[in-house]
């Protein structure tokens, strides 16, 4: 293979969500079969003993794709020339906390990062925020990381767009590639916004073929909403196979040119969006991409007032959140 290493980063590198994605990216299933590849994976000193073990398996794999591991607790040493990071690991919310009380503790862990980024990673380098809450954490890494381009910056709402698809496709009796233009708009948390309005079902309107607006309206907002809950309460833990298969949708989708006609959901800084959302939020909006890290709003999606009214209540969540960790990066 003659073609330049993409490096990778991935955070979190001893938990569930890095060990279902670790693999699947040293395969090749990211980038392609003839693209090599090098892992730069972080994790925390208490359980940095388990990096040795995880990359003992990666090379047991022999993949032919996989040229290089880079892995440790510091992370300016992790970071250093990475093209794509994928910041995953994070504090999980416990039982009693408040988002203020998760945010606080994991505002820590992405001011550090964030500056760390900022000093060793390039102004191509792309970020991925997958742990929780993501849309503000990935807020705190970009507003540490000035040297980097703010559009570089994205928080995962993949997961939600593929629950909903799936959703979909079951309540109407069709296969999940049925389903186009599946969207979640705002927060990833329990104000996400899942747009049934521009979506479709075998290129029809999806009111169209479901029929029972009361249910797209009440019990299929809740399902999205709280489906991370329902898995944690299913499996005693939060997803992680789900997770990392949406992690890697996601950074497709900036690699890879969008389809015509067809969108995605990530959010991406608010700055010049064509829907009136607030600036300075990191908000989960329809985006096309035109490959290799380049992306711009969808334009022209329908509003009607109840997608309106649900879209200011996951906004003034966002803006909640944001003036609250203004403070801890002063602080910091």
């Amino acid at each position: 293979m003659t073609k330049k290493v993409m490096r990778v980063a991935v955070t979190g590198g001893a938990g569930q969500i890095a060990y279902n994605l670790l693999f699947r990216i040293a395969s090749g299933e990211l980038f392609g079969p003839d693209q090599p590849v090098a892992l730069h994976i972080l994790e925390i000193p208490q359980v940095e003993h388990a990096l040795v073990g995880v990359a003992m398996e990666l090379w047991d794999c022999a993949f032919t794709t996989l040229v290089d591991i880079v892995h440790g607790a510091d992370a300016k040493t992790v970071f250093k020339d990475v093209d794509l990071a994928l910041l995953v690991g994070a504090s999980p919310r416990s039982k009693g906390m408040q988002r203020n009380d998760l945010l606080a503790q994991n505002a820590k862990v992405f001011i550090e990062q964030g500056r760390a980024l900022n000093e060793v990673g390039t102004k191509d380098t792309q970020v991925l925020v997958v742990g929780n809450p993501c849309n503000t954490n990935c807020w705190i890494t970009m507003k540490c990381a000035p040297n980097l381009d703010p559009r570089n910056f994205h928080a995962l709402t993949r997961l939600d767009q593929n629950r909903g698809a799936h959703q979909l496709a079951h309540k109407a009796g069709v296969s999940v590639d049925a389903i186009q233009r599946m969207l979640i708009w705002g927060n990833h948390s329990a104000t996400q916004v899942p747009d049934f309005l521009n979506a479709q079902i075998n290129k029809k309107p999806v009111k169209e073929v479901i029929t029972d607006h009361h249910w797209l309206e009440n019990e299929f907002f809740e399902l999205l909403q709280q489906r991370g809950a329902a898995i944690i309460e299913a499996r005693g833990r939060s997803s992680a196979a789900s997770a990392a298969n949406a992690i890697l949708d996601a950074a497709r989708s900036l690699k890879e040119a969008t389809p015509t006609g067809e969108w995605y959901s990530d959010c991406v800084i608010s700055d010049d969006n064509p829907y009136g959302i607030e600036k300075d939020l990191i908000f989960s909006f329809p985006c096309q991409s035109v490959g290799d890290g380049k992306w711009d709003f969808v334009h022209g999606l329908q509003m009607d007032a109840f997608l309106k009214e649900k879209l200011s209540i996951t906004q003034q969540e966002l803006i909640e959140e944001r003036e609250y960790v203004k403070k801890l990066i002063k602080e910091s």
